[in-house]
């Protein structure tokens, strides 16, 4: 079954509404409130690098109250057991039995705060659930429910008492970006409203849980002609043989762009997929899974350039053949 043109005006319409919502607390940041978004109904999870004070928490916050689920937030620090993120078994006399008791994973929304602060020991808890949407504690599988978003965050600036993030826990993230700092008019808008606390503003709810699932669904009937998926391939392989990229996006990558970009193009009215959703997106989707060479990160280049020159370089199809 492929999504159908009535369909496409719908996702739309919801999406939109979303975003606006969201829009009223962080201020002029469309750009990312929609990436956000998309990896929400891409069932995939969002890693922002970015800034403290740059509204990472509204934005999880926001959400939620847009989706009408449950939020949480989870601070990374040293001492954080992975017990602390998944929840424990605890003995219950009265019953003679063992209770699971649930932690802050099991959240609509889950906000994990400066999540390189944290040990690696504590950052495997999150694989799991965050690949198949359940947790295992002492043999027993508990479903953390959809839909289910995990916001992670970590300062670019400060490195001491970090543990970077292992390739295999990046490659879990959908998308990686950053907030940024608003812009001059945002700014003004913002310290007029300096009265009213970040945490006291209610969101109405734009759509209920139950109708998130089903945009997520409707999102993987879209079209995505045989071309857009030659093009992605060869946009992927490209990163694996660039000379300044040790390591290169998996297949999962490639997964995650076409996923994506079905999203993209339902949010903007489309049932099928063209090639500038997969340019929209290359950067966000791709550039924090390349593992650059040392001496390539010491003159200076970025995975997002390389992914940008890449997209320079890799001819993609044409609109009459992609659509």
């Amino acid at each position: 079954m492929t999504m159908t043109p009535e369909q496409a005006v719908w996702f739309s319409d919801i999406f939109n509404r979303l975003v606006a919502n969201v829009d009223q607390v962080l201020l002029g940041k469309t750009f990312v409130i929609r990436l956000s978004f998309t990896a929400l109904l891409s069932e995939g999870h969002l890693l922002l690098e970015d800034f403290p004070g740059t509204g990472k928490t509204s934005l999880a916050r926001a959400i939620a109250q847009s989706v009408k689920g449950a939020s949480s937030r989870i601070q990374f620090t040293p001492d954080l057991l992975p017990g602390d993120i998944t929840g424990v078994s605890i003995y219950d006399q009265g019953v003679g039995e063992f209770e699971f008791h649930r932690g802050p994973i099991f959240a609509n929304i889950v906000l994990a705060d400066e999540i390189n602060r944290a040990s690696p020991k504590t950052q495997s808890a999150l694989l799991e659930v965050m690949e198949e949407g359940r947790v295992t504690v002492d043999g027993i599988s508990h479903d953390v429910g959809a839909p289910f978003m995990v916001i992670a965050t970590q300062n670019p600036i400060e490195q001491a008492g970090t543990y970077r993030l292992p390739e295999a826990q990046l490659d879990r993230f959908i998308m990686k970006t950053s907030i940024g700092y608003p812009d001059h008019a945002s700014t003004v808008r913002i310290l007029e409203g300096s009265d009213v606390k970040a945490h006291d503003t209610i969101l109405p709810p734009i759509a209920t849980d139950e109708v998130i699932v089903e945009m997520g669904a409707l999102a993987r009937t879209v079209h995505v002609d045989a071309s857009i998926n030659d093009y992605v391939s060869r946009l992927v392989e490209a990163t694996r043989s660039a000379t300044e990229v040790r390591l290169g996006a998996s297949v999962r990558g490639a997964l995650a762009l076409i996923r994506t970009a079905k999203t993209r193009a339902a949010s903007n009215g489309r049932h099928y997929v063209i090639p500038d959703d997969i340019k929209a997106l290359a950067e966000p989707v791709l550039a924090h899974r390349l593992v650059l060479d040392p001496e390539a990160e010491f003159d200076g280049i970025t995975a997002s350039s390389i992914v940008s020159q890449l997209l320079i370089e890799t001819p993609p199809p044409s609109d009459r053949q992609a659509v």
